[in-house]
């Protein structure tokens, strides 16, 4: 079944903290962290895939009027391939263009899956960031896309 985009919840924090450990340990988005961000709601845009009450990705966006940046996407490693990242990036999309003219993201240098993704809904590598994520001392690499 095609799993249904809603906001993230507080409730779903346990499926989330999940994926992430499975799709980015050691360089986790804490609980804390999470809860941080569900509660800024005027900046923050955080979705989940929720497919049958099953969480099987998730995506977060922060926007202001300047520039919106991509937080986090992540799709469990058993559902990647089924079009649920470009779901939650398309929605995250939709809601930066209706608030900003920029969105940036910064992505693994290893994710060359993702970095393809990112360049077909228009981005372009910038930079690079050595040692980004932390403690893995991976490099990550800037992208921007600016409003069609």
């Amino acid at each position: 079944m095609t799993p249904r985009l809603r906001p993230m919840r507080l409730a779903d924090l346990d499926a989330v903290l999940a994926l992430e450990e499975e799709l980015f340990a050691p360089d986790t988005w804490t609980r804390a962290m999470y809860r941080d961000e569900l509660a800024r709601t005027d900046t923050r845009h955080y979705l989940v895939a929720d497919d049958e009450g099953t969480v099987v990705g998730y995506a977060g966006l922060i926007a202001y009027d300047d520039e919106a940046h991509v937080a986090t996407i992540g799709v469990a490693t058993a559902r990647q391939g089924e079009g649920i990242g470009a779901r939650l990036l398309d929605a995250l999309l939709t809601e930066a263009d209706r608030r900003s003219p920029v969105v940036l993201l910064e992505v693994r240098a290893d994710n060359e899956l993702a970095q393809g993704l990112y360049r077909r809904r228009g981005f372009a590598e910038i930079g690079r960031r050595r040692g980004y994520y932390q403690p893995s001392n991976t490099d990550a690499v800037v992208m921007k896309r600016e409003k069609p």
